[in-house]
């Protein structure tokens, strides 16, 4: 049996019972797609199940607001695909009459689309015979054929993307694509892959040389930056709190928040806090620092040193909002996570 023959066979007698497996609708494709981007399948399911329920079809997703969009996926990360999301979705509904584009080159024209996105939907949904390429099958081409160029490299992209089109089935591309990605999520894992009972073990290069652990090859990813979030949790006489919208580009852009001051370093002093200009013309009664530990948010690229200080004010806050109100607002899951541990 040829490489792709066998993936197929061990799929159809072992994949997982995945509702996005159960139909071609483009939409359903691409949202699932979109979510499992960087995110496990046992943590994206939920989301998935929520979305389709509240937004069956791509014109109800299209009709929501930003807000209500980034709510729901509040505690997925990568805020950007949540907006590029309902960008699409307005784009399909609105500019393409309800339908997606029925070609690879034509979904790739989408917001926030990319190769493998676009792979996936036009094979699955439409049955055009491109591979899919994501990190599971970067995974699985490189310990099988013992690639040991990086997989992140300009070079290794390209390499890798031309090997999947040599390998991938002709007959069912639908199957074949899902087939190998699944065999990397399950099968041929990152840590502790089950060698032992592969039905590729025969001929996998890696487990021959010994380099299953070795491969696939990445190269170092940039320097993690270091940032100090000091998040000011007012509260007012009423018993109210401020949020406020991210609105500058970057990470968590038009998500809410607490007021924030930024440091060079950490701070636990109060005094060198109050003397930001967000204390002008308030009356504060008490400040406390609710976390002496500092909480470390961890992004792909940059790590947050955050510190969540309660300033209690004898004032009124100007569009202050109850504890219970804020709730509704999308947060990040670092805020989230506060508001749950204080009471809110």
């Amino acid at each position: 049996m040829v490489f792709s023959n066998i993936l197929v066979h061990w799929y159809l007698q072992n994949k997982r019972d995945l509702p996005w497996r159960n139909t071609t609708d483009p939409y359903k494709i691409w949202l699932s797609e979109i979510m499992l981007q960087q995110t496990r399948v046992a943590q994206g399911l939920p989301y998935y199940m929520k979305f389709t329920s509240a937004f069956p079809k791509v014109k109800d997703l299209a009709d929501a607001s930003e807000d209500e969009v980034l709510k729901m996926w509040q505690g997925l990360g990568y805020y950007s695909r949540a907006r590029n999301l309902h960008a699409t979705a307005k784009h399909v509904a609105y500019d393409l009459e309800g339908k997606f584009p029925s070609t690879y080159v034509g979904l790739k024209k989408l917001k926030g689309v990319g190769d493998y996105t676009a792979s996936a939907i036009a094979s699955i949904s439409f049955n055009e015979a491109q591979p899919v390429v994501d990190g599971n099958v970067y995974r699985v081409l490189s310990r099988y054929f013992g690639v040991h160029t990086p997989i992140n490299s300009t070079e290794g992209i390209k390499y890798f993307k031309k090997l999947a089109h040599e390998v991938k089935s002709e007959k069912d591309i639908a199957v074949y694509n899902q087939a190998i990605m699944e065999f990397g999520a399950t099968q041929c894992k990152p840590q502790s892959p089950n060698c032992d009972v592969c039905p590729l073990n025969s001929s996998c290069v890696a487990l021959k040389n010994d380099e299953v652990k070795v491969l696939p090859v990445k190269l170092k990813k940039l320097k993690v930056k270091k940032r100090y979030f000091n998040y000011i949790v007012f509260i007012d006489a009423e018993g109210n709190t401020k949020l406020q919208k991210r609105i500058n580009k970057g990470i968590w852009h038009n998500l809410f928040e607490f007021p924030l001051v930024e440091t060079n370093q950490t701070i636990s002093k109060e005094e060198e806090l109050l003397q930001n200009e967000l204390f002008q013309n308030k009356n504060v009664g008490s400040v406390s620092l609710y976390n002496e530990k500092e909480v470390i948010h961890k992004l792909s690229h940059q790590h947050l040193y955050t510190k969540f200080w309660v300033v209690h004010l004898q004032t009124i806050l100007k569009g202050g909002i109850s504890l219970s109100e804020s709730k509704e607002f999308a947060v990040p899951v670092l805020i989230a996570n506060f508001m749950e541990e204080f009471g809110f």
